[in-house]
Order: structure tokens, then sequence, then C-alpha cells
């Protein structure tokens, strides 16, 4: 099992025990995980240590995710934290939300899998993506790939 990499630090903010489990374990090699299950005890985290990257859930019980994304966002320092912020469903009002915010937008069925991408890509300073334009890795990819033609010894067109 490989150890974690120590440069790169998150704080996930997930209510959900089990789901706040499988982020962890989807990233525990790339990453050090610090994980909460309230805005207060994630808010404290913020003033007192430096997080790399901030993933939170939107919904929060009686408080919003989008506070903690605020409030890193006066945090002082350079190069400036990252936040991914998520919710249920897919919903533009809150994508929009997010994004104004300067947090990066998904729902919670991707959240794991895409997180492993955050953590390996440079991230651009805002999240660009049109969040009216549903996400085409959920569209059916149907039709023979161009690597296939090796298989089947027929060409590509």
């Amino acid at each position: 099992m490989s150890e974690p990499h120590p440069q790169t630090r998150v704080l996930l903010v997930e209510p959900d025990d089990v789901f706040r489990a499988i982020v962890r374990a989807a990233v525990h090699s790339l990453a050090e995980v610090e994980s909460h299950a309230t805005f207060e005890a994630a808010r404290d985290r913020l003033d007192a240590a430096r997080f790399d990257l901030l993933v939170t859930n939107i919904r929060l019980g009686p408080y919003n995710g989008l506070h903690l994304v605020y409030l890193l966002e006066n945090q002082r320092g350079t190069p400036r934290p990252r936040a991914i912020a998520y919710s249920d469903e897919g919903d533009l009002g809150l994508a929009r939300e997010t994004q104004l915010a300067g947090a990066f937008y998904e729902t919670r069925a991707c959240v794991a899998v895409t997180l492993m991408a955050y953590l390996e890509a440079r991230l651009p300073p805002r999240d660009r993506r049109n969040p009216a334009l549903r996400d085409r890795r959920e569209r059916f990819r149907g039709g023979r790939r161009c690597w296939e033609s090796h298989l089947t010894g027929r060409s590509g067109s």
C-alpha cells in the first residue's frame, strides 16, 4: 500500500459517515485527507490548518457548504486553495452559485471518481464549464472505436 502524498492536503466535509469513508478510500493514495461531519468543525480547521483542496457537501444541516468556500476565498496565501462543492443531484442554480463562489461543482454520484482527477490535474482558477450543458460523461457512447479495428482485422472506416 502506497503512502499518501504529504504535500497534498484535502479537507473533506460530509455529514454521511459511509460516503465520507468512500471518498477517503478513493483518494487515500493521492492525498492526506482530513474529514469532518459538521460545518463548525470544518470552519475551525480552515482557520487552523492549510489545505490544498476543500471538498464539501453543499447541504450541511442548517449550514451551507458554500459558506466554507467563501471562508476559503478570504484566506491569504499563495497559491490559493481550490474547492469542490457537490450536491445530491445536478442543480443548475446551485452549480451557478458554486461557480460564482469560486468553486468547482459536482454531483455526489461523481465526486469520489472525479476527485482523483482533480488531485492529479492542475486546476484552472475557476470552473468554466457551462452548468446548463449536460455532462458528456453521462452520455451513451456507442459505436466502434478506432483502436477496435486491430481486434477484428477490419479497417477503422
